[in-house]
């Protein structure tokens, strides 16, 4: 398999050529519900976006099922914040190429809601922040790469490995008092399983020039959009699950 001279394959260059629109889109709504944060706690004292959407265990059971999803687009601080879009910047471009625009928000937000999900099963403790998407993106892109490991060669090898030492960083940095670990690894592995659904295929073809490159499968969401359809309803029926009964 012929490689570009930055190590890429050479499908890359096509994929990169297009603008990360849902990325971006992603970057400026955290940011601008972040700074409604800030506004509302100067301006009236109260951090009106923290109180309507953080994940709070009784609030959920009560009804308020938003919340499986609001908490991806608050923060705690402006530390907080900063990491996890810079986290989404370097690693949402790359996922949204590989994936496409509507299968990378698919990931991002249910591998999102499902470290919500894992959070509010298994622990008490209120917690907000897109981690648990972004770790999604890390879930679909492990996946992705070792499924294509062969194909992708060299650099399937190198991007399989430095996403595993990220990985590994980040969840061991999550056993400090105050971060919430069931978040991160519930959005990991709901984002690996979605890339098993919604990941796209490659496959090698030969050319007459440069010998074989590599090109994405665009039939693999037509073939298992039925999967993503039941995964989706599988979410909502366990959300509801958690609705009051009375």
């Amino acid at each position: 398999m012929s490689e570009s001279p930055s190590g890429l394959p050479p499908a890359a260059p096509r994929h990169r050529a297009r603008r990360a629109w849902v990325t971006y889109t992603l970057l400026a709504l955290t940011g601008l519900v972040f700074l409604l944060q800030s506004l509302s706690s100067s301006l009236l004292g109260t951090d009106l976006p923290l109180a309507w959407g953080a994940k709070i265990n009784a609030l959920i059971s009560q009804g308020e099922v938003w919340r499986l999803v609001t908490p991806l687009l608050i923060h705690a601080s402006l530390l907080h914040a900063g990491f996890n879009l810079y986290a989404l910047y370097v690693i949402g471009p790359q996922a949204e190429a590989l994936f496409g625009r509507w299968r990378f928000l698919a990931v991002y937000l249910v591998a999102g809601m499902g470290g919500v999900l894992a959070s509010f099963l298994m622990t008490a403790e209120a917690s907000v922040g897109a981690s648990s998407a972004i770790f999604g993106l890390v879930g679909a892109l492990l996946v992705f790469f070792y499924r294509h490991r062969r194909a992708l060669g060299e650099f399937g090898r190198r991007g399989l490995l430095n996403l595993l030492v990220v990985a590994g960083i980040n969840l061991v940095l999550g056993l400090s008092p105050g971060i919430d670990n069931w978040g991160h690894l519930g959005g990991l592995v709901a984002g690996g399983l979605l890339a098993l659904v919604l990941g796209p295929d490659l496959r090698v073809e030969r050319v007459e020039v440069s010998g074989e490159t590599i090109v994405s499968d665009r039939r693999a969401f037509r073939r298992t959009w039925p999967l993503a359809l039941l995964l989706a309803l599988a979410f909502l029926s366990v959300a509801l699950l958690v609705r009051p009964s009375g």
